[in-house]
């Protein structure tokens, strides 16, 4: 689906709604906030939607708690009333900040879309551009009348951008920004960005640094922004570095530790790495990860190792 013009208003308005809330669960502020947070809600329908959403997550971490016997089991030591409610309010608050934090919440308020595990969208954007997203990626979108922004804020993404001199476009990072010059390109979000192209040519500059753009052409990559500026440019191939877009991952001499990772976007249960050691011992090949299941058995055929399956959670063993 693609998104609207609304998009930046939506987004604003579940920052809003989450704010609101939050204060209303400080004693201190409690009063205030409930009013204020009545007003806002009471004008408008889309208001009065966003903080039901917000609702809806919060109750996804209360149940979290609810249901964790590890909190359930804990039982506060016997003290004064006061500081047994202080205690109380404490632990809940905390817990609750942990939940919220493990379901996604600080993504799904900031993000217009998101993709989840194995999940390979193809989304027609509202000017005419494509992107697909990675499985386990968000973006946000922040299209004016003067430029076209996709905020990656997590994951990865591959673009195919429609034509608009009137109106650049860019994908920007928590630390790299990425400008379209009529062009088709990956952007994928790790402890770096990393940014290949395919078509034309895309400028990559540092948003941590005012060190100088560099400029990247079809065939190439470049990894931004170790030490606050762009690394050297790499001549790459595209079909084997976006083999993700038809379901693949290829590698060649890296880390098992790597290619876990990256079945981890596939796979809705825990993977487990019995060492260090074997972590990183060293991995080539193709692997289906659309089918996590077949790309591990492969992976245990391949290396010799122990792939053990406990219900949801994959133990890799040497």
């Amino acid at each position: 689906m693609a998104p609207t013009d609304d998009a930046q208003a939506q987004r604003k308005r579940r920052e809003k709604a989450i704010d609101l809330h939050l204060r209303t669960q400080d004693p201190d502020q409690a009063t205030a906030a409930h009013k204020a947070l009545e007003a806002w809600v009471a004008r408008s329908p889309q208001n009065a939607e966003a903080y039901e959403e917000v609702r809806a997550l919060i109750g996804e971490a209360r149940s979290a708690i609810l249901t964790d016997p590890k909190l359930t089991a804990l039982k506060p030591k016997k003290r004064s009333s006061a500081r047994t409610k202080t205690a109380a309010l404490a632990m809940l608050i905390g817990t609750a900040t942990v939940a919220f934090y493990t379901l996604d919440g600080p993504i799904r308020m900031q993000a217009d879309l998101m993709s989840g595990t194995g999940e390979m969208p193809i989304v027609a954007l509202a000017d005419g551009s494509t992107m697909q997203l990675n499985a386990n990626s968000a973006v946000s979108f922040e299209f004016g009348e003067h430029e076209r922004i996709v905020h990656l804020l997590r994951g990865e993404a591959y673009f195919e951008v429609a034509k608009d001199a009137k109106r650049p476009f860019t994908v920007e990072t928590i630390n790299t920004r990425a400008r379209a010059l009529g062009t088709a390109f990956n952007v994928r979000l790790a402890a770096d960005t990393r940014v290949i192209v395919t078509e034309h040519a895309v400028d990559v500059a540092s948003l941590m640094s005012e060190t100088p753009k560099v400029r990247v052409s079809a065939g190439e990559e470049v990894v931004c922004c170790t030490n606050g500026r762009a690394g050297k440019i790499r001549t790459v191939d595209p079909a084997v570095a976006l083999a993700w877009r038809r379901g693949q991952l290829v590698v060649d001499n890296v880390t098992l530790q790597a290619v876990i990772d990256e079945i981890r976007r596939y796979f809705s249960g825990s993977i487990i790495i019995a060492s260090d050691e074997l972590a990183q011992r060293r991995v080539s090949g193709t692997f289906n990860i659309a089918d996590p299941d077949k790309a591990l058995n492969l992976i245990g055929a391949s290396l010799g190792i122990t792939i053990t399956r406990l219900g949801p959670v994959v133990i890799v063993r040497g």
